[in-house]
């Protein structure tokens, strides 16, 4: 049986698991809109993000969900979460969204659950504080997810937010830019025609290209404990979520690393997992914590639905989407961010 003792005394586990490229030595890191790769320096020299912990949170979710079936994998049959339809067939789910519960697709979906049945739940009272522990049953009852990698209701009430109990980010020490370049050949055309660009996909493009190799590349993991013990559920609760989260990292430790094209990485050493916080303790194998995930959500099941609703709307091609005014509420498009 799964024991969970180990982590009553501490507030945090935090594991810190070495990571290598599967082949040579270079890697290619997450990029951000005008600014590229996020190069930073520190007291122990020049590091590099990887993956950001935006990525992160969707790569941890992605390894609960089954493409082929369009529901939670198996052993986590049971948990809530709200589904999306479209003329009957299957949209999207909260468990892949951006946002989560304040979706758009949920937000605007058909009938009554993001107009009433979600706010009677939370309590929402924009003329008093936030019911804090109804706020709190509610996501367990509609989306456990919530409660490990966040929610921002805004939606509903600006003050309806939950940070991330679960976050992690990949890191590299003393990096160098390895750089390269090549060439889309035009076997047709090699040069460009008058009046023609190379932006229309005409002609020889070379282009160069910026990859890295660093010293050492590092998953650091925090499940915040504390913060989940202060959500104040019943010890069932409290349990599968931290149950979850550890699933969670399991999963993503133990599947495909492969971030990028030119990013493929995995454990240096596989053999097991140990954390720096609380010393010692080793992350369960994925045998130990299936059966005790299970039996965690069969004692909660009373607590948690699954819930489907359906988004009928016109669907927005790309351009005009984008003539769709910017949201400045300050969040991002990053899931559960």
């Amino acid at each position: 049986m799964l024991d969970l003792k180990p982590l009553e005394e501490t507030n945090r586990l935090l594991f810190t698991v070495r990571l290598r490229p599967v082949h040579g030595d270079r890697f290619q890191p997450t990029g951000f809109p005008s600014l590229g790769a996020a190069i930073y320096q520190t007291k122990d020299g020049q590091k590099l993000l990887v993956e950001s912990a935006q990525s992160m949170a969707n790569r941890m979710e992605a390894t609960c969900w089954d493409v082929s079936t369009n529901a939670p994998v198996a052993p986590l049959h049971g948990i809530s979460h709200v589904t999306v339809t479209r003329n009957g067939q299957f949209l999207t789910d909260s468990m892949l969204e951006a946002h989560r519960l304040n979706s758009a697709y949920i937000e605007r979906s058909e009938g009554d659950f993001f107009k009433t049945t979600l706010p009677t739940a939370v309590g929402v009272d924009k003329s008093q504080p936030i019911d804090r522990p109804k706020f709190l049953a509610a996501l367990l009852k509609y989306d456990i997810g919530c409660l490990i990698h966040g929610v921002f209701l805004e939606s509903l009430d600006g003050r309806l937010r939950i940070a991330r109990a679960l976050s992690a980010f990949i890191e590299a020490s003393d990096v160098n830019v390895a750089p390269s370049g090549g060439v889309k050949n035009d076997r047709v055309q090699a040069t460009k025609e008058e009046g023609k660009t190379s932006s229309e996909g005409f002609g020889n493009v070379p282009f160069s290209r910026d990859e890295f190799v660093a010293q050492r590349i590092d998953c650091h993991i925090n499940l915040d404990l504390a913060q989940i013990r202060g959500y104040a559920l019943d010890a069932h609760a409290e349990k599968l979520l931290i149950l979850l989260a550890l699933y969670r990292i399991r999963k993503l430790l133990g599947g495909d690393l492969r971030l990028r094209t030119a990013c493929d990485l995995e454990i240096d050493n596989a053999e097991s997992i140990v954390a720096t916080r609380p010393d010692g303790y080793v992350l369960p194998d994925i045998k130990e914590l299936e059966p005790a995930v299970k039996n965690a959500i069969a004692q909660c099941k009373n607590q948690m639905v699954h819930t489907t609703v359906a988004f009928e709307d016109e669907l927005k091609k790309a351009k005009e989407a984008a003539q769709v005014p910017a949201d400045d509420s300050g969040t991002n498009d990053s899931q559960n961010d």
